[in-house]
């Protein structure tokens, strides 16, 4: 597994990481604000997100979705 430096990595926006949860993108930034994923500061001050670091929390959580469902 060979790491990218942070400079080359994709970058995210809050739109295009609430699109890929379904969610809104205030709750994206509300993620970044209580820990649950990290974001780097453009210096006009947006906020971006790592898309590896992104990929590994969307993997992370469906499989907590399906045993959500499965419950129901």
């Amino acid at each position: 597994m060979s790491m990218r430096p942070v400079e080359s990595e994709p970058l995210l926006t809050p739109a295009e990481v609430a699109a890929m949860f379904r969610v809104d993108p205030k709750t994206v930034t509300r993620w970044a604000k209580a820990g649950k994923l990290s974001s780097i500061r453009t210096l006009g001050g947006h906020r971006r997100y790592r898309e590896s670091e992104v990929r590994e929390l969307l993997a992370g959580m469906i499989p907590e979705q399906r045993a959500a469902d499965d419950q129901v």
